[in-house]
């Protein structure tokens, strides 16, 4: 069973937490983590371009000027894709680019993820995060734990305020731990998680 320090958001070691084996010590699979981003990133898409083809562009539908004696090169419409305003060639079209991913799946590669984060030493867990809304509060708390780098905070619903001191802060986001997800933590370098999201979690996704 994995267990990483506890911290106080002061900096300061509270203890060990030991970490469901299940869901924090999980064998990391890189394929199905691969495959469950590409599809989380993919369905993120909106998917709402579009271009006009020559046929949907209005105007052009006289000969410009004669086949033969302009010394021009021979045109047939205004709207040919060489003209200016005329269509896009292949034009792109809204179309849907989400992928199913079944529960199973999506479950095994969150447990590899995760538990990716705790091998290579890039979780914190800390007792909890006690600030009063104010930006310099989790500046101070990013400082103490030693987070220079893109940190993801994982959250529970009671956290309202932490969420709201670093809301402008770069580099630095905050997600509740009902809706985390593999993406979610193979886009950031460091994860932090309060006792509250680690209990959370283990009974989401515990084996």
């Amino acid at each position: 069973m994995p267990s990483v320090k506890l911290y106080k958001q002061t900096g300061e070691t509270a203890g060990t937490i030991a970490l469901d084996d299940g869901v924090f010590g999980a064998e990391v699979n890189v394929a199905v983590i691969h495959q469950v981003v590409t599809a989380q990133m993919a369905n993120k898409r909106q998917g709402t371009k579009s271009a006009l083809t020559r046929a949907e562009v209005a105007g052009g539908g006289k000969k410009p000027w004669r086949q033969k004696g302009t010394g021009n090169a021979r045109q047939g419409s205004i709207r040919a894709p060489q003209w200016k305003h005329g269509g896009v060639v292949f034009a792109p079209k809204p179309r849907d680019f989400s992928q199913k991913i079944n529960k199973k799946m999506k479950d095994a590669a969150f447990r590899s993820a995760i538990s990716s984060k705790v091998a290579d030493d890039q979780l914190k867990v800390v007792d909890e995060l006690k600030v009063t809304g104010k930006t310099k509060e989790m500046v101070a708390v990013l400082e103490a734990l030693k987070l220079g780098r893109r940190t993801l905070f994982v959250l529970t619903a009671g956290d309202d305020l932490a969420v709201r001191a670093a809301g402008n802060i770069q580099k630095v986001d905050t997600v509740n731990a009902e809706f985390v997800s593999v993406l979610d933590l193979m886009n950031h370098t460091d994860v932090v998680l309060t006792q509250a999201a680690v209990k959370q979690i283990e009974e989401a996704y515990r084996q």
